[in-house]
């Protein structure tokens, strides 16, 4: 099942948009899952995001332990 997004306008200069079109090219992803994956690791710099549970290979949830 394909993850829910939700979808709002961005306004950023072109010459930003320019960085992360060329940062998404060098790493072979769109500038908007560029955009997100710069995000999320702020995120989670800050303390503000949580891992995601990974599935192990029995498929049951691994990852980190809660706390």
């Amino acid at each position: 099942m394909a993850r829910e997004r939700k979808q709002f306008p961005l306004r950023i200069s072109p010459e930003l948009y320019e960085v992360y079109e060329a940062w998404a090219a060098d790493e072979f992803r769109s500038v908007n899952a560029q955009i997100e994956a710069v995000l999320v690791d702020a995120a989670r710099r800050a303390g503000r995001l949580r891992r995601r549970p990974a599935a192990s290979s029995d498929g049951e949830a691994g990852g980190e332990p809660p706390g």
